[in-house]
């Protein structure tokens, strides 16, 4: 008997609305797989912090977001991968960002999940600017602890264990 390929699910939005991260686990959950591995990203609050703006460049994030999800796919057997990024003006405790991976083994989803949200952190080309309640206003600079989570990908090419 043949074992015929078939190519993993991607969908990348790039979106100013909410999302319904149950409806995502959901599709996910229905490509078949035995594992799905999520991570939902909230704005912080704090310091006065009244919102979060994302800026971007529609064509530019899009297909940035796709070489990242093509990427994961090339290195874990993916049945599936759902990113969404929100931009625009988000309040603290607004859904900022969904990755969600579906495959038949629980290690692929959950390193494709890391290595999706490490890589959004530091390669997807976002603005960010915070505003706060006093007026003030600060560009979001890259933190190197991002930078350090993100590089252990660089060397890794996906070695997946059964599991």
């Amino acid at each position: 008997m043949s074992v015929v390929a078939v190519a993993p699910v991607i969908d990348v939005r790039v979106q100013a609305e909410d999302f319904d991260v149950g409806a995502e686990m959901a599709g996910l959950e229905r490509l078949g797989g035995g594992a799905v591995g999520s991570f939902t990203g909230i704005v912080r609050g704090g310091a006065g912090l009244t919102a979060l703006v994302l800026e971007h460049h529609p064509a530019m994030t899009h297909k940035a977001l796709t070489r990242m999800a093509e990427d994961a796919c090339g290195r874990w057997p993916l049945l599936g991968v759902t990113l969404i990024h929100r931009y625009g003006a988000l309040v603290p405790g607004a859904r900022i960002v969904f990755v969600g991976t579906a495959s038949a083994h629980r290690a692929a989803a959950l390193d494709a999940t890391m290595f999706l949200i490490d890589w959004l952190k530091t390669r997807a080309p976002f603005w960010k600017q915070e505003r706060f309640a006093d007026g003030r206003t600060a560009w979001v600079e890259a933190r190197s602890a991002d930078d350090t989570a993100a590089k252990r990908w660089d060397a890794d090419k996906g070695d997946v264990m059964d599991g």
